[in-house]
């Protein structure tokens, strides 16, 4: 057992005892129920609460950092912080109750917490009219933002149990997790397709060498999402397996959305023609799946109220991550070759903010986590159907519909001169390296920019999209399997890391398949003014 896997394994009675009552240096032992708080664990009997799937930690910036659980029956969370891994002198921070009105999850957003450090933290469910009655403890490790320049290191990618691919637990379960935890990251970045509401599963598949692959099947998993708890259900599946659990209780998440979350290729307005669906109206099935959202991922609360998904998190002085919603304010898929920008992908607000923030930036490197890619034509629907998903509609020629906006940010970022722009992207199912050169576009005025593509995480792998010449999109690197839908059995899963070295300050991108291996690398030094 590595050294990461022994601390993120419950620690002793003794030892959390022992950080028990080293808390009043840090913190004050808080009052819960009406009654001081037992900070024994060791007096646990039975009816205590239970922590049902896990923990989970997100959002980590400056100081801050926001925990997530779940429990089996309404409970206070309370978390225990330490930057020591015994726990021998902790802060103790009283969390919310868990109620049945978020199906029982809760966050605990931490605040003060040291720049730079590993933080190691202990959850735990106490009674709300006993505190006598704790769950045992669930701990976890995560590292906060730094002041000062330090070297980054983060991964991202997407496309969890998609295409009919759920947990086998003969095969590792998620093992893809397994090697991501490895790398020991500062933070990880789903760019959308977390799960997969859409997609009900089969207890087996064969595969094409006759072997079978066996998905672990539960209840919400055998129909598409619909109500409430089915949308919670495709989120609790997920923290069924194993690699998935430990990788999330020691590796900060910056969590992002796609389509399916909700319905595969969802528009507003759209009434879908499924006959799975017995609710056939997309606008009351994304509030449900926004709702399941924001309650099983460790985004911070402060976005709860409008319900918001983009958003700039500051990494230090080298880096912010701008994630990006292509999918809530979008305009209807279409031919797209309107040759006017009728708020096109991002909506007219979100677009006017992404300038906002692009301009405010004071870090190095700006990355765009942008769920929807440029330059790769995504079709929605059949061959013989006309719609578009994506930004690219494969004209090769001027900006019409939703490229529009996307010419308008890009030239933005050349008219303001800001530099060291990386976008980020997954949603196709292959992995890939593109550079966008002006000098070989339809459209020219932008500075030319780096886009990288990694995924599947868990999910059927697809041959290569084609290419859209508008903004001179050039396939540097690829790899994608020649038949659709290629199982995870296979090599053709893939996530990616960036690395940025605070001495020169250069960014470094590897792409990686499911063993971790690394198959193209691009080392990018900063613009210098």
């Amino acid at each position: 057992m590595s050294q990461r896997d022994r601390e993120a394994t419950a620690v002793s009675r003794r030892a959390l005892v022992r950080g028990a009552l080293l808390a009043g240096g840090a913190l004050a032992v808080p009052v819960l129920g009406g009654r001081r708080a037992s900070g024994a664990p060791a007096l646990v009997r039975s009816g205590r609460p239970v922590l049902t799937h896990g923990t989970q930690v997100g959002d980590v910036e400056y100081g801050t950092g926001t925990v997530w659980t779940r429990a089996d029956k309404p409970a206070r969370m309370v978390v225990e912080v330490s930057t020591d891994p015994g726990f021998r002198r902790v802060r103790r921070v009283r969390g919310p109750l868990l109620t049945p009105d978020t199906d029982l999850t809760g966050k605990a957003v931490l605040h003060g917490l040291p720049d730079g450090r590993d933080i190691h933290y202990r959850v735990t469910a106490v009674d709300p009219d006993d505190d006598t009655l704790a769950s045992e403890p669930l701990t976890g490790r995560f590292r906060t933002v730094p002041a000062k320049p330090r070297d980054v290191s983060f991964l991202w990618s997407g496309d969890l149990g998609g295409q009919g691919w759920g947990i086998d637990p003969s095969r590792g379960g998620y093992r893809i997790f397994d090697a991501m935890r490895s790398l020991d990251p500062d933070f990880y970045l789903c760019n959308g397709d977390n799960v997969y509401a859409d997609d009900p599963f089969e207890s087996q598949v064969t595969l094409p060498d006759g072997s079978l692959w066996r998905n672990i099947v539960t209840p919400e998993k055998s129909k598409v999402a619909e109500t409430l708890a089915e949308y919670r259900g495709q989120y609790k599946y997920n923290l069924l397996d194993e690699p998935l659990r430990r990788f999330y209780a020691q590796v900060a998440q910056v969590q992002q959305w796609d389509d399916h979350e909700t319905h595969n290729n969802w528009y507003p307005g759209e009434l879908l023609d499924d006959d799975q669906y017995t609710e056939k109206r997309v606008d009351v099935l994304k509030y449900r799946a926004r709702q399941a959202w924001h309650e099983y991922t460790p985004i911070t609360p402060k976005y709860d109220k409008d319900g918001r998904i983009y958003r700039v998190l500051h990494h230090g002085p080298l880096l912010d991550v701008f994630v990006l919603d292509m999918r809530w304010y979008r305009d209807a898929n279409s031919t797209d070759r309107q040759d006017f920008n009728d708020g096109g992908i991002l909506g007219r607000e979100q677009a006017e903010w992404l300038k906002r923030e692009l301009a405010a930036s004071k870090a190095t490197w700006k990355v765009i986590s942008n769920d929807m890619p440029l330059g790769i034509v995504v079709k929605d629907g059949t061959e013989g159907k006309p719609n578009f998903e994506a930004v690219s509609q494969g004209d090769n020629g001027k900006p019409l519909g939703r490229e529009l906006q996307i010419a308008e940010i890009l030239s933005f970022l050349k008219r303001e001169d800001i530099r060291n722009v990386v976008w980020l992207t997954t949603d196709v199912h292959y992995t890939a390296a593109q550079y966008f050169d002006p000098a070989k576009a339809a459209f020219t005025d932008f500075n030319p920019f780096w886009q990288f593509v990694s995924g599947p995480l868990n999910a059927g792998s697809f041959p290569a999209g084609a290419i859209d010449g508008t903004f001179g999109c050039q396939q540097v690197f690829l790899k994608s399997p020649a038949t659709a839908n290629a199982s995870p059995a296979t090599e053709y899963q893939f996530f990616g890391q960036v690395s940025i070295d605070a001495a020169s300050r250069e960014l470094t991108v590897r792409l990686r398949d499911n063993s971790g291996a690394v198959l193209w690398t691009r080392a990018i030094p900063p613009h210098r003014r």
